[in-house]
């Protein structure tokens, strides 16, 4: 009787097994459904012509995407630079002061700014930045991007910096280190590896944004560089390519929805495979 009460709980545990093998696998099967779709239409059109040229007339075959891509980048890289500082200064507040009213405070603001649905944010960017200057601008859609990385940032500076050990931060100051520099010196360093994970996967998160740049950047046909100026963006070139009549603007939607989507996977393996480095140290 004791043999087969053990056979039946290694029978049960393996089936327990197989089981959440099966379920974990359900998560992967839109996504690799959505990666075929876009390599078996998207694939044909990728050319280096494609991703090194200008966009053509409504109407006239050819042309590329590449002011979309160096407009996405733009993008992304001037909304860091908004959200990075601030959202990682925020977080180290809340991390060493995290028991006072004001942190609570920003920390319920935070997490019902990271539920705010992008359009309400675009919305809004475009009531304070766009009218304003009275003209679409790259400034307004990066400003709109930071506006959505700023939580992402925030929270998870918070979370990674709270696990820095105590023993760490009072050996710091024993020694006679100010605070403030044992922060930035001692505890930021520690958990520097996360802070960037957070940070990659808030540009992952605004790289495939299109609701906001609808207000704000609005898109543009010429390489354009001046943050005073309209931009493109890929998220825009994919929603006005995949609603015109031109079947050639409908394959070059394909093309460039398998650019985005390899860009955001690049991101998010990047920040990956930063959080496994900072799990095995």
């Amino acid at each position: 009787m004791k043999e087969q009460g053990i056979a039946l709980r290694l029978w049960k545990d393996r089936v327990a097994s197989l089981v959440i093998f099966a379920l974990a696998l359900i998560p992967l099967i839109p996504l690799f459904l959505i990666l075929f779709q876009l390599f078996s239409k998207g694939a044909s059109s990728l050319s280096l012509h494609f991703l090194t040229s200008l966009p053509r007339p409504p109407g006239e075959a050819g042309g590329g995407v590449v002011n979309a891509i160096l407009g996405s980048i733009l993008l992304v890289a001037m909304a860091s630079i908004l959200a990075v500082p601030t959202g990682v200064l925020a977080g180290i507040y809340l991390s060493e002061f995290y028991d006072r009213l004001l942190p609570n405070m920003v920390r319920t603001a935070a997490d019902l700014l990271q539920g705010t649905p992008s359009i309400v944010i675009g919305i809004m960017a475009c009531a304070w930045v766009v009218r304003p200057l009275h003209h679409f601008s790259a400034l307004a859609g990066s400003a709109a991007l930071a506006i959505i990385m700023l939580p992402v940032i925030v929270r998870t500076t918070e979370e990674v910096l709270v696990l820095v050990p105590k023993e760490i931060r009072e050996g710091a100051l024993a020694l006679g280190v100010p605070r403030w520099r044992m922060i930035l010196q001692v505890v930021l360093p520690t958990g520097l590896v996360g802070v960037a994970t957070g940070i990659l996967l808030s540009m992952a998160r605004v790289a495939g944004e299109t609701a906001p740049l609808l207000f704000t950047a609005f898109g543009n046909p010429f390489l354009s560089w001046k943050p005073t100026e309209p931009i493109d963006a890929l998220p825009l070139v994919i929603f006005n390519y995949a609603t015109s009549p031109y079947a050639d603007w409908w394959r070059q939607a394909w093309a460039a929805s398998l650019v985005l989507i390899l860009l955001v996977l690049f991101l998010n393996t990047t920040a990956r495979l930063a959080a496994r480095k900072m799990g095995g140290r």
